[in-house]
């Protein structure tokens, strides 16, 4: 617990300064090196159990492409985003290299099969998700961040997914009785989901408060805040979930070990990865 909080200590006043304060180039460079690393330890979780059955999924050519795969999509998007505001219309851009991407990785497949460096369609879609799927999502972040007013809407996902997350964890200590998903995850419980839930709507209002406070921005009317902390705190714990059951698959226990307490960038982002699409999606509903 002491590694947790020591973590949330330093990591979230230097989250604040990139997010908030920075220049939108800033919180690209962070979200792109999350993807990157994100991808490395999903790619690497796959890699650990299939290696030597599938030489190539190990192999640092496929691995190394992966990771720089998800590193450049939230480069992508700043720079469409960048040629956009400076009225240069260059949205093909983005969905042209994810095809090329996705043509070069099956050709891999198509010219490896039968050989030794043969990866089953198994791992070709977890090379897919790893590498486009995934950092897409999490780069919702950087989608929020570059709206009017992102320096606060990219809070939202992230107040969501950590208020349910700590809620939750509590509301099981304290209360925790019937087994949520036991074979998924044994420790989390209906109790500390419905702890959860409340949690997202929480941090929704503190952000609400802090921005009104700090900034002079009112945004979100409280029934607005109740309804979309409600569903993408069920949405934060089914990214929890989803990310468990990888994990449950191919026998591990953390991601990785970057983040004392917490493992890896996916223990971390798990949930903030699921949430993110869904509360840029809900913004742009708003906005129109």
């Amino acid at each position: 617990m002491l590694k947790r909080v020591l973590v949330a200590v330093i990591g979230i006043p230097a989250l604040i300064g990139v997010l908030s304060f920075a220049p939108s180039w800033a919180t690209m460079l962070l979200t792109a090196a999350l993807c990157g690393i994100g991808a490395h330890e999903l790619i690497h979780a796959i890699a650990s159990e299939q290696g030597k059955k599938y030489p190539a999924l190990t192999g640092a050519g496929l691995i190394s492409a992966v990771v720089v795969e998800a590193t450049a999509i939230p480069v992508f998007i700043y720079l469409a985003d960048w040629a956009k505001k400076s009225g240069i219309n260059e949205e093909w851009i983005l969905p042209f290299a994810m095809l090329i991407v996705l043509i070069l990785l099956f050709v891999y497949a198509i010219t490896g099969y039968g050989k030794e460096r043969a990866i089953p369609f198994s791992d070709v879609t977890a090379a897919i998700f790893a590498g486009l799927v995934f950092p897409l999502m999490l780069a919702c972040l950087l989608q929020l961040r570059l709206l009017e007013y992102g320096e606060i809407l990219v809070w939202m996902p992230l107040a969501i997914s950590f208020g349910s997350d700590t809620c939750a964890l509590f509301a099981g200590m304290a209360f925790g009785k019937h087994k949520m998903a036991p074979l998924v995850s044994p420790h989390k419980t209906i109790e500390g989901g419905i702890g959860g839930l409340l949690g997202g709507v929480l941090g929704l209002l503190i952000l609400k408060w802090i921005a009104r406070a700090v900034a002079g921005v009112t945004f979100l009317a409280y029934w607005q805040i109740l309804v979309i902390g409600l569903a993408c705190s069920v949405i934060s714990e089914i990214g929890d979930l989803s990310f468990s059951v990888i994990k449950r698959e191919y026998g591990i226990k953390d991601y990785g070990k970057l983040l004392p307490g917490h493992g890896g960038v996916l223990d971390r982002f798990d949930s903030v990865t699921f949430t993110a699409p869904m509360v840029y999606c809900l913004v742009l509903m708003l906005a129109h």
